[in-house]
């Protein structure tokens, strides 16, 4: 696929779109009274409390989703928030949830999908709201975490390399984007591979990054470039990918694990032995600039992919 098509695909992508919608959001929490040490757009709101942070973050997850994959959306619903607050360098402590159903059934398999998350993850369900008599079938779940050093999505530096971390032990959704690496995991590697995250961030050795979210590798790289105010040369070749998956698909897909770090060239090898040693995939995709522009290479082409002057992504900068 040549570059300019390939790039015209992303731009269109639901996730990209999704991600655009949140510029409603900024706007309107610009003109609250946030405290002003508490940075919004971020994976989690991380609130400083003692020598640390309390990390809050919350899902929504899609209706037809909820609908058609019940058991999946529930187990989703935490995956993701429990993904956000490690993102972040912490650890998680507890979630809530806010089911609406149109039926028991529906209620009961994302109570069990969200339970069966709950115990892998070792985070336990604490609380939420209930309607079992609505007339759609809805879910957000929230999640309570802490941390000790953050990892964040406001402090990549130009010079930065860009690292991709992803466990690619895993299969593909048949319907949706996403990679599944997760449900068929033993809990204690799944918390073992997560531990990563706090352990780089209490070690110094990265303080900038996201998790790969709806939007894919490109979207959290636009927003993770868009807090920090940079810009990035991002080589698509170098992305690791399952051979069966498209590369179009592949860099709008959503991971079970999967990280983008903003690392320091010299911390780099480092970086990458921790995650290879557990065998997960651990690659050096680009760099972060001085130019407000998201540049994409692939196959010996480049081309100005998102230019920050000229157009907002989720609005957070």
């Amino acid at each position: 696929m040549e570059l300019a098509l390939l790039a015209q695909k992303l731009k269109q992508s639901l996730g990209i779109v999704h991600k655009q919608d949140i510029q409603t959001v900024a706007r309107f929490l610009a003109t609250e009274n946030a405290p002003s040490d508490i940075l919004l757009g971020d994976d989690c709101a991380a609130i400083p409390d003692g020598d640390g942070y309390l990390l809050l973050a919350t899902e929504g997850m899609m209706p037809d989703f909820v609908s058609s994959d019940p058991w999946f959306a529930g187990w989703s619903a935490v995956m993701v928030n429990v993904s956000d607050i490690y993102a972040m360098g912490g650890r998680p402590i507890a979630v809530v949830d806010t089911l609406w159903s149109q039926d028991a059934a529906i209620s009961q398999s994302l109570l069990a999908g969200m339970s069966a998350a709950a115990r892998a993850y070792g985070v336990p369900i604490v609380g939420g709201h209930t309607n079992g008599r609505s007339e759609y079938n809805a879910l957000s779940v929230a999640i309570l975490g802490r941390a000790q050093q953050l990892i964040s999505s406001f402090t990549a530096q130009p010079g930065d390399r860009l690292v991709m971390a992803i466990d690619l032990r895993g299969k593909s959704h048949p319907k949706y984007p996403f990679w599944n690496a997760a449900t068929e995991t033993a809990p204690i590697r799944l918390c073992a591979d997560l531990e990563l995250l706090p352990k780089l961030a209490e070690n110094g050795l990265c303080a900038a990054g996201k998790d790969i979210s709806m939007g894919g590798i490109i979207g959290t790289t636009l927003m993770l470039l868009e807090t920090s105010k940079c810009g990035a040369v991002l080589d698509l070749d170098a992305i690791p990918r399952p051979p069966e998956i498209s590369v179009d698909r592949w860099l709008v897909s959503f991971p079970s694990y999967g990280f983008l770090l903003s690392v320091h060239p010299e911390h780099v090898p480092t970086v990458q032995q921790m995650f290879r040693d557990r065998q997960i995939v651990c690659e050096d995709i680009g760099e972060v600039s001085n130019s407000p522009q998201l540049m994409l290479k692939f196959h010996q082409e480049s081309t100005v992919f998102w230019d920050f002057e000229r157009e907002h992504l989720t609005g957070f900068r």
